[in-house]
């Protein structure tokens, strides 16, 4: 299993550094907002740097990446639809990062919604998906449209049941008690927020999730579910003709959550 550690920035974002299988000191940096717990994390452990994935261009995602990259002479893979400090490596979909000096390679998919060039990395039976797939949530439609992040957390969905979620915050309590409200009979939301909850009392990450047991929690990957579609309709008023009409309803009920 690959391995994957996480450095803690700002208030609730998780800097991932991804351990080189057969060099578990060598480590690849995903979304570094902020350059000091990344270089603390560096200096404690003895670590040292071999790149740096970013997912999207916002600055708690990319603000540290100058800094690496000027400290360390880092090579930075980032989305070709965005504007990425110091990238040197523009992805898109169908493209792979194959580092084989480090036996890591990950595919790339694109994933607009949350920004317009969103992009996840997934390798390894991991998911790194940046700000677009939350556990039991997804992120805010600043960029792109419904119909955009529907499609992406459709393909997020369909990856194999034991991919490992790393997402961008620790959001992972209160998109519970959200969804809760959307699905009061889903026992699965008990149980997760029982866990969960432990996990951050004793602090520890919740992450990783993982693909199958967001297919159990999280609304926003269960907009084609008659519990949730009845829920969005009663919020809404309304009927709701399709999945993508369920998932507006439910983000916007979200936002004002």
């Amino acid at each position: 299993m690959l391995e994957v550690t996480p450095a803690r920035a700002f208030r609730d974002n998780y800097i991932w550094l991804i351990h080189a299988p057969q060099h578990p000191r060598s480590i690849v940096i995903v979304d570094p907002g902020d350059a000091r717990p990344v270089i603390e994390a560096i200096e404690l452990n003895e670590l040292t740097p071999i790149g740096i994935f970013a997912t999207h261009h916002h600055p708690d995602h990319v603000g540290g990446v100058s800094e690496l990259v000027e400290r360390f002479n880092l090579e930075v893979w980032g989305p070709a639809g965005e504007h990425i400090p110091c990238r040197t490596h523009a992805l898109r979909e169908g493209d792979s990062v194959d580092l084989s000096e480090f036996q890591l390679r990950f595919q790339v998919i694109d994933i607009p919604g949350h920004t317009s060039g969103h992009i996840a990395y997934h390798g390894h039976g991991a998911l790194f998906c940046g700000d677009t797939l939350f556990s039991a949530g997804c992120g805010r439609l600043f960029e792109g449209t419904p119909t955009q992040m529907t499609d992406s957390l459709n393909k997020l969905k369909s990856l194999p049941d034991d991919t490992r979620v790393y997402c961008g915050h620790e959001y992972t309590l209160a998109n519970l008690r959200f969804a809760q409200c959307v699905e009061p009979e889903n026992d699965a939301l008990d149980d997760y927020l029982e866990a969960s909850t432990e996990r951050r009392a004793s602090g520890v990450p919740t992450l990783p999730s993982t693909i199958a047991m967001e297919r159990q929690v999280n609304p926003f990957l269960r907009c084609d579910q008659p519990a949730v579609r009845a829920s969005a309709e009663a919020h809404a008023g309304r009927s709701l003709p399709d999945e993508v009409d369920v998932f507006a309803i439910v983000r916007a009920w979200k936002d004002r959550f």
